[in-house]
């Protein structure tokens, strides 16, 4: 199986709780951030035999971008999608080339959730994250932290962003499933942990 290591990425990627991980995949001189995103919330399935969605974006350009389900077989995409996207000319032997470029994915594709992630690894998730949680992709400024009304837990969206953004702000509260995380798009109204922890205790203590 080309993509055989998705599965057990997806499994790792369970178990830790993210909805979401990356990874460098590089063909044809150009760089791709990889996203591995699992069905969730507004993530849907679309081919039932998807095991996760893979959205390919050039590092130098985020916006150019190709959104494509898979499985431990292949990508679930029509050929001409896939040669379009990546200029993969069409040959006698395309059959060849196309399996080539599915094991040559494949041997990319890490077993676990990597520890850490480059800067645009991190943009690219938060982006889609916000994305996915009905936010605009703009807000990475953390500005507090409310309790949900009605007993409401925070989404899985809302966790991995903040996993990412701010790891030690989601550690406090890593157990608290009624807590959630707002974000502004302005640089100004960001504040460090201690005002975050401190203005909750006093929005919480009456």
């Amino acid at each position: 199986m080309a993509l055989e290591n998705l599965k057990s990425l997806k499994d790792d990627m369970v178990s830790k709780k993210w909805t979401i991980c990356s990874f460098i995949f590089s063909y044809k001189k150009i760089e791709y951030i990889v996203l591995v995103k699992r069905f969730v919330g507004t993530e849907k399935r679309i081919n039932t035999y998807a095991l996760v969605k893979l959205h390919f974006m050039k590092s130098n350009n985020l916006g150019d971008d190709f959104k494509v389900e898979a499985n431990s077989h292949r990508l679930l995409t029509d050929s001409k999608d896939l040669r379009q996207y990546f200029g993969i000319e069409y040959k006698e032997n395309l059959g060849d080339i196309l399996s080539q470029f599915t094991e040559r994915l494949g041997g990319v594709i890490p077993l676990y959730v990597p520890d850490k992630f480059s800067v645009t690894e991190k943009t690219a998730m938060v982006q889609s994250l916000s994305k996915s949680d009905s936010e605009d992709p703009n807000k990475i400024y953390c500005t507090k932290v409310r309790r949900n009304p009605n007993g409401g837990e925070r989404s899985e969206f809302n966790a991995d962003k903040t996993k990412l953004l701010r790891e030690s702000l989601f550690k406090h509260f890593r157990n608290e499933l009624g807590i959630s995380f707002c974000y502004s798009n302005e640089a100004s109204k960001e504040n460090d942990d201690p005002i975050i922890l401190r203005n909750f205790a006093a929005n919480n203590s009456k």
